[in-house]
């Protein structure tokens, strides 16, 4: 038996997994005939083979890519139980368990919510601001009355006044 863990790429933490117990040619890659399906742009059609001879596992990679294991990059090289591969360099992780995996294959937890702090009423939020700023500058704020736009005037374009010219 062995089973395939799909790590999460940036806790490493396990997102999905597939187990075989019968088969002798396990194929990973993008295209929907496999026996594992990753969709993602940097791997193959038909990225990975693992083959079992004898009791024996090796990884055969197939992928423009490349596979990876441990930042080397691999052609074909015999499973060690635990070994994690990656799919091309920045591709999806996954790591290779033989036989019965003993640890259960934890699930992904949602983060618990937290309630949100109560936040200040926008009057009480500016009072406290504008008390900050005074005890900084050590005068009381003034703030000049807010103004209407000026009308533009009829003879501005584009911020030059207009020029009449005289016809000859």
């Amino acid at each position: 038996m062995i089973t395939l863990i799909l790590l999460h790429p940036l806790h490493s933490t396990p997102i999905q997994h597939w187990t075989f117990a019968d088969e002798s040619v396990i194929c990973i890659g993008r295209a929907t005939d496999n026996n594992v399906v990753l969709y993602s742009a940097v791997v193959s059609r038909k990225h990975i083979e693992l083959r079992c001879s004898n009791g024996n596992w090796e990884i055969i990679s197939l992928g423009a890519n490349g596979t990876f294991i441990d930042d080397r990059r691999i052609t074909k090289m015999p499973v060690i139980d635990g070994v994690t591969i990656r799919l091309a360099q920045s591709g999806p992780q996954i790591q290779i368990r033989l036989g019965v995996v003993s640890t259960p294959i934890q699930e992904t937890k949602k983060p618990v919510s937290q309630p949100k702090p109560k936040t200040a009423s926008f009057k009480e939020q500016t009072t406290s601001r504008d008390t900050a700023i005074e005890t900084i500058f050590g005068e009381p704020l003034e703030f000049p009355a807010a103004t209407p736009p000026k009308e533009p005037s009829k003879e501005t374009v584009i911020g030059e006044p207009f020029r009449k010219y005289t016809q000859d």
